[in-house]
């Protein structure tokens, strides 16, 4: 595929110092670690502000922390394309994942101002606040206000020290009972694109730099508790025993049989705890999670009642007692065709091929489903790292993807008569 000259806005070189100096800013010296709303997350969205404004932007800090930069077209009543992703991490993650779409978006912008070119809709870069759900329970939380389904009772979420999202919001500067403000009327929106690591192996095993989400996928999350009853473990006959450990075990084991039996389903669980666990006493409380996902929401609710159904199978014949927190479920995200036709004429264009996959991981993109098309671009991951210090994306690679997003954000124009 093509590349830039060094110095284009596009080059994949460019692009990488800029991740490079948002890496700076982390919570933990040594470790890509910068949670929502902390100091260094400030730090960071300054950094970012200075970017869109540097590219001509109209850029602020919004009510809910996140960084938005606006072009604007030279009609008033022309729609907006907005173009995001996050710059929030997880612990010791990398730093790529997120940001290099943040990055990407500046970069369109510049090449497009160096190149005289107007479009005949508004351009949105936005940096999301909340991504990864990891300060406060929920996810997305930010990009929900964006698409206006965001949920006022979010504010009063807290993180392990106790911190409110509202408080953790006032310290970084911002005035969250404006949260309001942030929705967008999706009446006024074209679209969103948003470039990402792939987060998987699939590109990097066919060879490919670049591919087309065509579909992310849906989740089910949440909890089940087994009680049994606690007992000596030398004295408690195992015929007369409720062990809530070995009721889990075989659940655990039948969630991993019924997503290995059927297409396009995966189960995961990762993360078990035996309540007041000794070695020698018989469990009598364990709690495990579940994370369930389809590209098809069908499909996944129908493993999910499966899944379910087998456990409490299970928890009946051993005698012992269920309870299941079903959390929450995200339907899945169908990329909009004219959006993916655009990227794939992008990619054609560099004599790449438009190769077309699922995200089994959540993108900030799924949350617009319910207002504008959307759609993804992946960047080739190596090894298909991400949330790890060692994730990488190579020069080239980014490069790219830049040029991919640049000529989409064109055919998008032309497709318009610009």
């Amino acid at each position: 595929m093509s590349t830039q000259n060094s110095d284009s806005p596009l080059s994949g070189h460019v692009i990488l110092k800029r991740l490079q100096r948002l890496a700076r800013h982390t919570d933990v010296p040594g470790t890509m670690t910068r949670l929502s709303l902390s100091p260094a997350h400030r730090a960071a969205a300054d950094e970012v502000l200075d970017w869109f404004r540097a590219a001509a932007m109209i850029a602020e800090i919004d009510p809910l922390g996140s960084v938005t930069g606006r072009t604007a077209s030279d009609s008033n009543d022309a729609r907006t394309l907005i173009i995001g992703s996050h710059i929030d991490t997880v612990p010791d993650g990398g730093i790529y994942d997120g940001v290099l779409g943040v990055a990407t978006g500046v970069a369109v912008v510049e090449a497009l101002v160096r190149n005289g070119k107007r479009l005949p809709f508004h351009l949105e870069l936005l940096a999301f606040s909340d991504e990864e759900g990891v300060r406060f329970p929920s996810s997305f939380s930010s990009s929900r206000a964006v698409a206006g389904s965001f949920d006022e009772k979010l504010l009063r979420e807290k993180d392990r020290h106790g911190i409110t999202r509202e408080e953790a919001l006032k310290a970084f500067g911002c005035d969250p009972s404006q949260w309001a403000s942030v929705r967008r009327n999706p009446e006024s929106l074209l679209g969103y694109l948003e470039v990402h690591i792939e987060q998987g192996p699939v590109l990097e095993a066919e060879n490919q730099p670049l591919g087309i989400v065509s579909a992310i996928v849906g989740l089910s999350l949440g909890t089940v508790t087994v009680t049994g009853k606690a007992g000596h473990a030398g004295t408690t006959p195992m015929k007369h025993r409720h062990d809530a450990l070995a009721a889990a075990a075989e659940m655990v084991l039948q969630i991993e049989r019924i997503a290995c039996d059927r297409d396009d389903v995966m189960a995961t669980v990762g993360a078990l705890e035996v309540v007041s666990g000794a070695g020698n006493v018989i469990p009598g409380r364990v709690t495990f999670s579940y994370d369930v996902r389809s590209s098809q929401d069908q499909t996944r609710v129908k493993a999910i009642a499966l899944i379910m159904g087998r456990c409490r199978e299970i928890a009946q014949e051993r005698g012992v007692a269920i309870d299941i927190d079903m959390r929450s479920a995200m339907p899945a995200s169908q990329s909009d065709p004219a959006l993916m036709d655009a990227l794939s004429t992008a990619i054609r264009k560099q004599g790449g091929t438009a190769r077309k996959l699922l995200s089994g991981a959540g993108h900030d993109a799924m949350i617009f489903r319910t207002i504008c098309p959307q759609a993804m671009l992946f960047v080739r991951s190596k090894d298909g790292l991400s949330h790890h210090p060692d994730e990488f994306s190579s020069t080239d690679d980014i490069g790219a993807g830049a040029q991919a997003l640049y000529d989409a954000v064109l055919v998008l124009a032309e497709n318009m008569g610009a």
